[in-house]
């Protein structure tokens, strides 16, 4: 079982339209509204699993204090606003559908971060802190960036929102660490690195699969009465993970070394999707199935060019320099 759920997680590129053919299929076969009562068990499953094996110490160490400057910046100085601004051009009379932009646009970093940052072989210690840093600031801001930014055409209590992310983010990471220091303390470290732990991720695998189900299965009727719906939303979409991967890497090369620069790329441009769904589809209302469906639609874009990406780091940056060797710094780089 574990092998068929890893190979899952690493053909998502394959998995996710699948699955949204499969939802669509099945909403408009049927009445789907039963569906609603399992939003919330795979919301857990799809946050807790990856929380297990997010290394929250590794926040303390040292060494790139720049590079975790420059993402933050961008991941809240810059994104969110150009999420914004392309929803506005592109929904401006569709609220939800703003909303859906924008929350995709919010939640920075996640497990594919430390991921498509060793298989481009950057600096994957500094995608670590970047996961939790950009995770645990994205949660605390995604409220106050919605009542900001679309306060006006999204009806939303605010404090119900903040408790939808204590519940969606703070306590199942709680639970995921208590539950990766109990497993180290009883397997050990070197068992729960190599054995246990990268179990955990192809869990949440399944809970993004079965919310992605649930969200094009609740609004299949809608889709098919609309068929150029999902087109309308890839455009906005492909425009801001371009705009986001062009100005990253411009940052990268100007600032920092080739490690910390791809690890910056990577923490910058993948958003955590998993929250943000989770987010649209607990905390808004019936309106919220239509922000979920274009978080959906991220996953296709997000997965897709985070591959393509990794064929052109060696390009962009130079190729990785083998272990022990130590390159001039050019100037401009630090």
């Amino acid at each position: 079982m574990w092998n068929i759920l890893q190979t899952i997680s690493k053909n998502l590129v394959t998995a996710i339209p699948a699955v949204m053919t499969l939802g669509f299929v099945c909403g408009l076969l049927g009445d789907v509204s039963w569906l609603k009562g399992l939003i919330v068990p795979f919301t857990f499953l799809m946050v807790y699993p990856m929380m297990v094996t997010l290394k929250i110490n590794q926040v303390f160490s040292g060494g790139d204090i720049k590079a975790q400057i420059v993402t933050q910046i961008v991941n809240f100085g810059l994104v969110p606003f150009l999420a914004f601004g392309v929803a506005w051009v592109f929904f401006r009379e569709q609220p939800f559908m703003m909303l859906g932009i924008v929350l995709a646009g919010l939640v920075p970093t996640s497990g594919m971060t430390i991921s498509w940052t060793g298989f481009a072989k950057g600096n994957v210690a500094a995608a670590v802190k970047m996961t939790v840093i950009g995770l645990t600031l994205g949660s605390l801001a995604t409220p106050v960036y919605v009542r900001s930014l679309l306060g006006a055409g999204i009806e939303m209590d605010i404090s119900a929102v903040f408790s939808q992310i204590v519940l969606i983010v703070f306590l199942p990471m709680a639970l995921g660490y208590a539950t990766q220091r109990t497993l180290v303390r009883v397997y050990g470290q070197k068992a729960f690195a190599e054995r246990l732990g990268p179990r955990f991720p192809s869990l949440s695998t399944v809970g993004v699969l079965g919310i992605v189900f649930i969200a094009l299965a609740l609004k299949a009727k809608t889709i098919m009465g609309s068929p150029t719906l999902l087109l309308q939303i890839l455009v906005p979409l492909a425009v801001i993970y371009g705009a986001n991967f062009t100005l990253s890497t411009i940052l990268g090369r100007m600032l920092l070394p080739r490690g910390d620069a791809i690890a910056m790329v990577y923490g910058t441009v993948m958003r955590n999707l998993s929250i943000a769904l989770a987010v649209a589809m607990n905390a808004f209302g019936a309106g919220g199935s239509d922000a979920a469906l274009v978080v959906a639609m991220a996953y296709i874009i997000q997965v897709q060019s985070a591959a393509w990406y990794v064929r052109l780091t060696d390009r962009l940056f130079g190729p990785a320099q083998a272990p022990g060797f130590t390159a001039p710094q050019p100037a401009g780089r630090s």
